[in-house]
């Protein structure tokens, strides 16, 4: 059966409705599969039932495709092919190309990552399956140091429920069966500052079949942005207005060694022994010169140093008792440190101010143990049972010197904060096939989360948990697979930040106290955000390597977290203030749906040439109870995104190219009863053209951001006293990048 005429196809694409566009995912290295794959559909002579009981084993050559077709759950997988094409300077640069995700920030510098355009921690963010420290950044990876890409819609019992908007797993080099000596050296040019960095990653083998990978990335980066701020007062009992403009500039350079690896040991028989370190050390400067008319200073310069280092050792020992048997211990350490100091100095008209230095220190410990036993039995069923725990450990300092006098932070409460949060967690779950075209998946998951924290006269403890049931299941329209219809009902939530819990109070002193401009601080009687998820979903693989699929998802979110401002008796001050404190709301509503399409034009058209066209729209919807309408929409969610690739590799020369168009619609979204926050349109453009001058050797151009457009977020905050509007932001760059790859 054909699901689209070629035309059809076309004109869905036109309208800007072509559904996505992006590559599958395999399962996790070192995180247990969500849930286990099963292998591609074999010939009709297989038996259909052996060939759904077989556990996978990716070497690293198994399809995107295949693997995204086997599983029962609805997933997508990006492969080294897709990762490296555009040439992409971050992981978020190519995270952006996928269905339904959308980042935040101005086009160019990165930014939180979102699936189905949730804000705020409702996407589940894993590095080879296990979550990282504060402070780490997925603009801190490079592309050429990772595997593939895994993302799950709905949560697994293996991958963990604290994923309300899906899961998204990035996958580090890992040792294939093939050698790879490869060498990559390119720099980047934006507004004629250059960026050089290079990557070397080796892949072998040694001694008696065991393998390794080793992937060294190093870089140096230089930047600069136009600052752009404007604030508009207007009082409402006079009427008066009053505008506060600030412009300026920011210039920073950033320096850093990333390094991963993995060594594969055969123990005998059927045991293995897999050894993974992981470090990624930075380094950051920035200067500002910023001048602000009318204030209490008309210009500020600042100067600050950062440094973050992470270090990671992980091993897995595997073993299989019988060919039926699977047995798994996981365990890992690391630690992370953090340092940050800045001079601020504040003048007005010409005659030096206030002089403020602050130092800030952050050291983060943290240790993880998992256990997992696989047992595939003669009823068709695989069973899958695991255990995990996880402790991280934080120290932080602070220290505020002004004009020469140190600074008490807020008096009582200390500038120390000492944090701990440890995390326990099982799970079971059961995948089995009922005939020839069902496939079915219950998970049973519980978690338990405790956070602690220790300040002068300011202890927190919050201590949560939850049981997530999961159930998943795929019904193939014909027997090998090529057309299914998956479900999935599904129980997720999501935790409460560390921050949300034990902030300590941070007083505003630059502006007139009020509602619109309150103190914050953290809540420690914060509980989950819980949510009950569906998902159904379609999917049609094409002759050449193609694909169309659809997928409508819905949530259904209690205790909503959100910042509620009012007014409390405190302790920091003899009268009452305005506090800004993360509360439990109440209820909110979501649901989406997901198109793609990705396939070659001379699938439809015979007289075209083979170019691969990839795309993909999702629209969005939502609602959060107890904040008046009419946007009273989850943070950070837009009505809609989109995107529509292609490329070609030419055929009398060795070149290929390819381009994309990204694009976001600007939204205005109802944060609380007070405030109203916006954002500007997002259409980000992106090609390259590769050069295969040899088989061991190439040269890739590549151009981000090719169109590049102002991009401003503000907000409206609105009082019984005044009205008070901002915007700030500037403009984009396009970013220019030769590399040269090769082969040893």
């Amino acid at each position: 059966m054909r699901l689209l005429t070629l035309p059809a196809a076309t004109a869905l694409l036109a309208c800007g409705l072509p559904a996505l566009a992006q590559t599958t995912p395999t399962p996790p290295a070192n995180a247990a599969s969500a849930p286990t794959a099963r292998p591609p559909a074999r010939p009709a002579a297989a038996a259909p039932a052996a060939e759904q009981l077989q556990r996978v084993e990716v070497s690293g050559t198994a399809s995107d495709d295949s693997v995204r077709r086997a599983s029962t759950a609805s997933k997508i997988v990006i492969t080294r092919e897709e990762i490296e094409k555009f040439g992409d300077s971050t992981v978020g640069e190519v995270l952006k190309r996928l269905p339904g995700v959308t980042t935040g920030g101005r086009p160019g510098r990165g930014g939180d990552v979102r699936m189905r355009g949730m804000g705020g921690g409702f996407t589940q963010m894993l590095v080879n399956g296990e979550r990282m420290p504060p402070g780490f950044s997925l603009d801190q990876l490079p592309p050429e140091q990772v595997e593939r890409i895994e993302v799950l819609r709905a949560p697994t019992a293996e991958y963990g429920a604290r994923a309300i908007a899906g899961t998204i797993n990035i996958v580090l080099r890992e040792p294939l069966k093939k050698k790879l000596n490869e060498f990559r050296a390119g720099v980047s040019v934006e507004r004629d500052k250059l960026s050089p960095n290079i990557n070397w990653s080796r892949n072998d083998s040694f001694g008696d079949g065991h393998t390794y990978t080793l992937s060294v990335n190093a870089m140096r980066g230089e930047r600069g942005d136009d600052v752009i701020s404007d604030t508009l007062r207007l009082t409402r009992a006079t009427g008066a207005e009053s505008l506060q403009i600030t412009r300026g500039s920011n210039e920073s350079t950033r320096q850093s060694l990333n390094l991963n690896g993995r060594v594969q040991i055969k123990l005998g028989g059927q045991d293995s022994l897999s050894i993974q370190p992981f470090i990624v050390t930075n380094k950051s400067d920035s200067r500002s010169d910023i001048t602000r008319t009318p204030g209490l200073y008309d210009r500020v310069l600042t100067e600050s140093d950062n440094s973050f280092t992470m270090a990671r050792l992980n091993a897995q020992w595997l073993t299989r008792p019988d060919s039926n048997t699977r047995v798994e211990l996981r365990g890992g350490i690391g630690g992370a440190s953090g340092d940050s100091q800045s001079v601020r100095q504040e003048s007005l008209a010409g005659a030096p101010g206030r002089l403020q230095l602050d130092r800030t220190d952050s050291r983060d410990r943290n240790w993880n143990l998992v256990g997992k036993f696989s047992r595939t039995l003669e009823n068709e069923h695989s069973l899958v049972f695991g255990a995990e725990g996880e402790g991280n450990t934080r120290d932080s300092s602070r220290t505020t010197v002004i004009d020469g006098n140190s600074q008490q932070g807020l008096g009582d409460f200390g500038d120390d904060l000492n944090a701990s949060t440890t995390r326990f967690a099982a799970y079971a779950q059961d995948e089995w096939t009922v005939g020839k075209q069902w496939d079915f998946y219950a998970g049973l998951r519980w978690e338990g989360i405790k956070t602690e924290s220790s300040a002068a006269n300011y202890a927190v403890k919050n201590t949560s948990s939850v049981f997530t049931p999961l159930a998943h299941a795929r019904y193939k329209l014909d027997p090998g697979g090529k057309e299914a219809i998956r479900m999935s009902l599904t129980r997720s939530y999501r935790s409460p930040q560390l921050n949300d819990l034990v902030a300590r109070p941070s007083i505003n002193t630059e502006v007139e106290h009020d509602e619109a401009t309150p103190d914050r601080a953290g809540n420690p009687d914060l509980k989950p955000e819980l949510a009950t998820g569906l998902e159904i979903g379609y999917e049609k693989y094409l002759s050449k390597g193609g694909l169309l699929s659809a997928n409508f998802f819905a949530r259904s979110i209690s205790n909503v977290m959100r910042n509620v401002v009012a007014l409390e008796t405190v302790s920091w001050s003899p009268t009452p203030r305005w506090v800004s404190r993360p509360r439990n709301l109440g209820k909110a509503s979501t649901m989406g749906l997901e198109l793609e399409a990705k396939f070659r034009l001379d699938e439809y058209f015979d007289d075209m040439l083979p170019i691969n066209v990839r795309s993909n729209v999702s629209f969005f919807t939502s609602k959060v109870d107890g904040i008046p309408g009419p946007n009273n929409r989850i943070e950070g969610q837009p009505k809609a995104t989109a995107n529509l690739g292609f490329d070609y590799r030419l055929r009398s020369v060795p070149v290929s190219l390819g381009a994309s168009l990204n694009w976001t619609p600007s939204s205005t979204i109802q944060q609380s009863e007070l405030l109203v926050v916006t954002s500007n349109r997002k259409l980000v453009s992106d090609a390259f053209a590769m050069w295969n001058v040899t088989p061991e050797q190439s040269l890739r151009l590549s151009a981000s951001n090719l169109t590049p457009l102002d991009y401003y977020t503000g907000s409206i905050s609105t009082t019984d006293a005044q009205i008070v509007t901002s915007r700030s932001g500037g403009p984009s760059y396009t970013q220019w990048q030769l590399r040269w790859e090769m082969k040893i």
